[in-house]
């Protein structure tokens, strides 16, 4: 990770709007996980969405929400981020290959602390749900590519903002979509795993970016 391989992460002109995007999100993801603290059914929002909806999707879209889910499991969330970071190399971008794999660490071992945390269950005792790991991971892989798109792009303030929300937006609501039609997490959960990676990702990537160059000036150093 010599020399800057890519702009500031996030540029300096988002820094002020996503700290603030991500405060509310966590203030989001502390409410919904002190309301919802060792429950085992679904509140009221939860009952009003998915009454219709839950474990009921039917072919072809079932086999779209297994496929989503896939990418959220250990065998398929590994396997996409290594293409992720392949195609990083490839393009000569080691900063971004190392954000997505750090971003995507940070996001699911948040959201898996949270989950013990706050103990609530679906189908039973054992099976954590508040927040959804899969929707925080697929959320934090969008706002790490988006986030490297208003750099690279150098999208104004308000451009960049909205480029970083619809990311998240459309990979937030893709998997909680699968999550809630096939019944493995309540909306809540979906909505508090899509406000962790809203929350982290941010400042996960600014201190990515600054410890990279930091390493970059300290090799530049030695080799006078």
């Amino acid at each position: 990770m010599t020399g800057r391989s890519a702009p500031a992460v996030p540029a300096p002109s988002l820094r002020v709007r996503l700290g603030l995007i991500a405060a509310l999100a966590a203030l989001v993801v502390v409410v919904l996980g002190v309301l919802y603290a060792g429950h085992d059914k679904p509140g009221t929002v939860d009952r009003w969405i998915i009454r219709p909806t839950a474990d009921s999707v039917r072919p072809p879209w079932r086999s779209v929400a297994l496929a989503l889910d896939f990418l959220g499991e250990p065998a398929g969330s590994a396997l996409l981020v290594a293409v992720i970071v392949a195609c990083c190399l490839l393009l000569r971008r080691p900063r971004a290959a190392v954000l997505f794999v750090v971003g995507a660490a940070v996001s699911v071992g948040t959201a898996t602390l949270l989950k013990h945390l706050v103990g609530r269950t679906i189908h039973g005792a054992g099976n954590l749900s508040y927040p959804s790991g899969h929707t925080a991971f697929f959320t934090a892989l969008a706002l790490v590519a988006a986030l490297l798109a208003t750099g690279r792009l150098g999208l104004g303030r308000a451009a960049g903002v909205s480029l970083v929300l619809a990311a998240a937006l459309l990979a937030g609501a893709a998997m909680g979509w699968a999550q809630v039609a096939l019944g493995a997490h309540y909306p809540t959960d979906v909505l508090g795993g899509w406000c962790t990676a809203l929350a982290v990702i941010p400042a996960t990537a600014w201190l990515v970016d600054r410890m990279a160059d930091r390493m970059a000036d300290a090799g530049r150093r030695e080799r006078r």
